[in-house]
């Protein structure tokens, strides 16, 4: 009998690109392809919603997702996702994930995508970049969960790589980075770590008049369960969120959002 060699085991990756061009009067261009795809649902109140939505379920080993939105001069939207992300154990290279916001002169976005979920040997690398016009402004928030307390998940291995980057007039004002790996998961119970926290979350808001609502966002940081500071420095407020599960912290993250912005809660969070 000759001896055949198996054929070696290629999986099947998704890729997927959606941009939204937003105007004063409403959408300009929308641009989807693969497993990406952006909705604009009808609004009667509030912020005009762009929804996006990775179609493929997750993210795996080599898959590449990208969003962007792209305001005009003054406009107003808001931007978030259709359900939490999920990162999946990633056997060979880590999922890439871009996320690419413009907003024009005297525009302003609210980028608030639900939670990222971390699996066990989850590998993602992921950028956001946001380029502000010189009076532009935006609020961002970013939650990664590590595991599923209901489920009884505890990472072992993971990878990840997160970055966010927001230039004015092409000058970086804001950079905030997190990086954790094998080695970083037995120490992150220290207190100097996330002190047995499995949730963590960052509200960032980036305006010339940021400062002023920091005394209104530590009157509203009242969830049981959650651990919680903001502080002001120049031009922005940065609140930092920690929790044992995705629950508490998405409470005082709805709070938050509620008390600090004029305009309603994302729809598709009410669902």
């Amino acid at each position: 009998m000759f001896d055949i060699p198996a054929p070696s085991r290629i999986m099947q990756r998704s890729s997927g690109r959606a941009n939204v061009v937003m105007g004063p009067r409403g959408i300009v261009d929308l641009a989807q392809s693969g497993s990406a795809k952006a909705m604009l649902p009808r609004m009667t109140a509030g912020l005009p919603e762009i929804v996006f939505l990775n179609t493929s379920g997750g993210l795996a080993s080599g898959d590449r997702l990208e969003f962007g939105v792209d305001l005009r001069p003054r406009t107003r939207a808001l931007a978030t996702t259709q359900t939490a992300e999920r990162a999946y154990r990633a056997e060979a290279g880590p999922a890439r994930a871009a996320v690419h916001l413009r907003v024009g002169q005297g525009a302003w976005l609210d980028w608030l995508p639900q939670e990222t979920i971390l699996f066990d040997g989850a590998r993602l690398t992921r950028e956001t970049r946001i380029d502000l016009a010189p009076d532009a402004g935006c609020m961002l928030l970013e939650t990664v969960v590590l595991g599923r307390l209901a489920m009884g998940e505890r990472l072992a291995r993971l990878s990840l790589t997160d970055r966010r980057i927001v230039r004015r007039a092409g000058r970086v004002v804001h950079h905030d980075a997190l990086a954790l790996d094998d080695a970083a998961l037995p120490r992150l119970a220290g207190a100097a770590m996330l002190n047995g926290a499995r949730a963590m979350s960052t509200l960032t808001v980036i305006a010339p008049n940021a400062a002023d609502l920091l005394d209104r966002a530590r009157g509203l940081l009242d969830e049981p369960g959650v651990t919680a500071a903001a502080s002001a420095p120049p031009g922005r407020l940065i609140l930092r969120l920690l929790a044992a599960d995705g629950w508490p912290l998405r409470r005082q993250i709805t709070r938050l959002l509620a008390g600090l912005r004029p305009d309603p809660l994302p729809r598709i969070w009410q669902v």
